[in-house]
Parts: C-alpha cells; structure tokens; sequence
C-alpha cells in the first residue's frame, strides 16, 4: 500500500476481544459507516478467509459437496442461506480461539493484497474529522475484527456466528445476515435512533439503504487495486 494509506500493525490487533473496540471519543459524533468486502477490500473477505484456511484441496472438495446449496441459491437468492452452507462446509467444529488466531494471521497476511488503496486514503482522511468510523459487513465480525482494529475503527458491526457450548462454531449465525435493511437495524441498535450518519460507502445492493440514510452517499466510489 501507498504511503498515505493506514497500515495494519500486527500489535494491533491485540486492543481487545473479537467484535469489540476501544470507544475514542464521545458518543455524539457522527457516524460514518463502510461496508468492509469490495467497498474497502477488492473482493470477498470471507470467502478468501475460508479458501486460505481450508487449503487448496480441501476448499475444492468442499465446494463440490456445496453444489445442491449453490444449485438451490438460483432459487431462493438467499445470500445469508449460502453463506451459512459455507459456513457449515468449512468451520463447524472449530474452537472460537482457533477462529480468532487463523483471522489475524489471514489479515497479517493478506490486508495489503486486499484493502484498495484510495479507500484507504478516504478512510484516514475521515479519521482526522470528529466522526465515528463503523465498518459494517455482512461478513463474521470475528473474520474482519482484525482488519478493523488495525486500521483503528471505532465499532465493528458484523454478522456473528454461533458458537456451542463448548465453544466450537455451530456452522449457523446467532444474528440475521448483516446486509441489506438489517445494516440500519444494526446501527440503530448500536448508536440509538437520531444518530447521525455522515457518509455511508458501500458497493452493493445491500448496502442501498445504509448510502441511501447518509449525508453523503458513497456507492462504488472505490476502483484501486493494490
């Protein structure tokens, strides 16, 4: 990444537990909001994450018996079903402590091949105003919390998934899929609901209400490549 671009610091990924932040200021700042994959990243984040843990073969044959979920996705053209097939696929069973320790080294390892470089300009030019940076993705908070917090945002809002009792990843969600009209549900729930939102940058339809809520309204302005 370029010089004016933030860097992610591998110390600094230790500020706190996965989905939560440090808060840097008083609550009334205003908000502004990024969706995180292919709005500050060139592509999906999770899908990337679950590709480089699984390793090549694995990934290939997971995706072969993924193949009646992508068949059944033609008809139902739920983006969260998929992703929880996925999300069964390649990570039910897996301890949270191995979760967050493979996603910091994924962010350690691939945040320069994969956060745009003018996004990154944007991001550290709003970081010198009196506002609140809040990443909202329709990815696991706990995948992109390390990205979040090396890049120094304020909140996380992400999809959360489901843990058992033992603390292993069930391969569902304990929260709806974070995309689409649930991104403003989640930010009210966070912020209350007479914040104000700043600016919102998204690249999607999902992220149409959240751009449509802000001031200013930042839909696919991020084309760089690392």
């Amino acid at each position: 990444m370029g010089q004016d671009q933030p860097r992610i610091e591998a110390g600094a990924f230790a500020l706190a537990e996965a989905g939560t932040f440090e808060d840097r200021g008083s609550e009334d700042r205003p908000i502004v909001a990024f969706d995180f994959d292919g709005t500050l990243t060139i592509r999906d984040s999770y899908t990337a994450f679950l590709k480089w843990r699984a390793g090549r073969k694995a990934y290939a044959a997971g995706m072969i018996r993924l193949i009646p979920a992508a068949l059944a996705y033609l008809i139902h053209r739920d983006r969260g079903r998929i992703k929880a097939a996925a999300t069964r696929e390649y990570l039910r069973g897996v301890p949270r402590e191995t979760l967050e320790a493979d996603a910091r080294r994924f962010a350690e390892q691939f945040s320069r091949s994969l956060l745009r470089p003018d996004a990154m300009a944007t991001w550290k030019r709003w970081r010198g105003e009196h506002v609140r940076l809040v990443i909202v993705t329709a990815s696991p908070d706990l995948v992109v919390a390390p990205f979040a917090r090396g890049l120094g945002a304020d909140t996380l809002i992400g999809t959360h998934l489901a843990f058992d009792a033992q603390d292993r990843a069930t391969g569902g969600f304990d929260s709806p899929n974070c995309r689409g009209p649930e991104k403003m549900v989640r930010l009210h729930a966070a912020f209350g609901p007479g914040f104000e939102l700043r600016a919102a940058y998204g690249d999607t339809s999902g992220d149409k209400e959240m751009i449509a809520a802000a001031e200013i309204k930042g839909y696919r302005v991020f084309e760089g490549v690392p």
